[in-house]
């Protein structure tokens, strides 16, 4: 903590806090944390009889900074082309685009009426990601066989949280080296898909 008072040099009107039968005293002090030093402008002592006869008000002049809440980072909501890897989202996403130009086969002359029908049926057969997720997290490669070794990993340092033992601290330096080696080989499939 940091005696505020201290720190600025004042008129001894200006830093006397207490005043009876003529012996004058700085009793009243104003502490922050030292990190808090910065925020703070002024810090004196008001003449006049502002709060008792004896006793005058200090006051400490602050520029405080108002934190402002960190929001989720919101995207842009995408369609989920990956779905069309499915034989079955394939068939139905065929099936809607087919109906929505009408029937044919064709592609329409005019790029933009294909593209809304295209992007309409992706929308309704594979569905859109909800824009919650940070736009810079990579999950592609997130499969069930990362997460049950992850799984397995929380699992072992919990026994060696309980156990406290040289065992169970080995079984979670391999688990946790093993829990490296799957993502690094589902990382590399994922890109060699894409």
């Amino acid at each position: 903590m940091a005696v505020v008072n201290t720190y600025f040099k004042k008129k001894e009107d200006h830093r006397v806090t207490y005043k009876s039968g003529g012996r004058c005293t700085q009793v009243d002090y104003v502490l922050c944390r030292r990190c808090n030093l910065k925020e703070i402008g002024d810090c004196k002592v008001l003449a006049g009889d502002s709060v008792a006869k004896q006793h005058r008000m200090v006051v400490c002049r602050m520029v405080l900074e108002v934190k402002k809440k960190r929001r989720r980072v919101r995207t842009e909501r995408r369609i989920k082309w990956w779905k069309l890897k499915e034989e079955e989202y394939s068939v139905r996403f065929r099936e809607e685009v087919s109906q929505g130009l009408g029937g044919g086969e064709e592609v329409l002359d005019d790029w933009e009426t294909t593209a809304g029908v295209m992007r309409e049926a992706s929308r309704r057969v594979l569905g859109g990601t909800s824009g919650n997720r940070k736009e810079d997290k990579e999950t592609g490669w997130w499969n069930e066989e990362v997460q049950e070794s992850i799984r397995g990993k929380r699992l072992t340092k919990q026994k060696w949280d309980r156990q406290g033992d040289e065992k169970s601290r080995q079984e979670y330096k391999e688990m946790r080296q093993q829990v490296k080696r799957d993502v690094a080989k589902a990382k590399e499939k994922a890109y060699e898909e894409l």
